[in-house]
């Protein structure tokens, strides 16, 4: 009896799984994190269920910064959002979505051992890649994304996500608008829009500048909606759908 015992515990031993340390890939650990992220950003989203799509383009510049196009968000509470992000630089990037005191948290663990995300709130990908991620944003506040990746984030490589409280407060500011001319080279678009209330200009032919990513899923005779904002006094579109 006592053999027949000993030989049951070895082979639960051998069988039962092992979780290593240092990792973030599947099984437990992605539990753990889907439901501590649950707490903070919001949660993982339904593919069906996605009010908009953003375009993310991750890149280093010449003079060695490395970026997020674009370099922030505005969304509302209970928002679900598809993230496709390409990475167009030289080097493998990630996307990682958090409360900044969250990605701080895990970029120090991250200086300390060889770790690879696998989480529903982010995605690595190596040059010339793209991928998404699909997320819903189920707490007000401000948030980050940000590439973890050992020195990425020192070189400039994350951005802000502010979260509304009500849905409404972040559809009041869209207006309708027709495009009409493109010079993707120097960043700017040409729209004939409606009144933009939140910069309490009345309806009119404006150009504006707009990101690359932004830029590239734009056409000349497009009808969108967007929102524009002064950015470093500058009118901007940033969000457009």
């Amino acid at each position: 009896m006592r053999n027949l015992l000993i030989k049951t515990a070895l082979t639960f031993a051998l069988t039962a799984p092992a979780f290593a340390s240092g990792t973030h890939e599947g099984g437990h650990g992605a539990e753990m994190a889907k439901d501590m992220m649950e707490m903070r950003a919001g949660m993982m989203g339904d593919a069906a269920q996605v009010d908009r799509t953003i375009e993310v383009v991750m890149r280093e510049s010449d003079d060695g910064e490395m970026l997020f196009e674009p370099g922030s968000f505005d969304f509302a509470r209970g928002e679900t959002i598809r993230f496709n992000v390409t990475n167009k630089g030289q080097l493998e990037h990630e996307f990682v979505l958090d409360t900044v005191e969250g990605n701080a948290e895990h970029k120090a663990m991250m200086a300390k051992m060889d770790m690879e995300h696998d989480d529903p709130n982010s995605i690595r990908l190596d040059a010339g890649m793209s991928g998404e991620v699909i997320w819903t944003f189920t707490n007000a506040g401000r948030f980050e994304f940000a590439c973890l990746i050992p020195g990425h984030y020192e070189s400039g490589m994350h951005g802000t996500i502010t979260v509304d409280a009500e849905m409404a407060q972040a559809d009041e500011n869209y207006v309708a608008g027709k495009i009409k001319k493109i010079d993707a080279k120097a960043g700017k678009v040409t729209i004939i829009h409606g009144p933009l209330v939140n910069l309490d200009m009345p309806a009119m032919t404006m150009v504006f500048r707009a990101d690359e990513a932004t830029i590239a899923n734009m056409a000349v005779g497009q009808e969108i909606e967007f929102v524009a904002e002064r950015v470093k006094g500058k009118l901007t579109v940033t969000q457009v759908k």
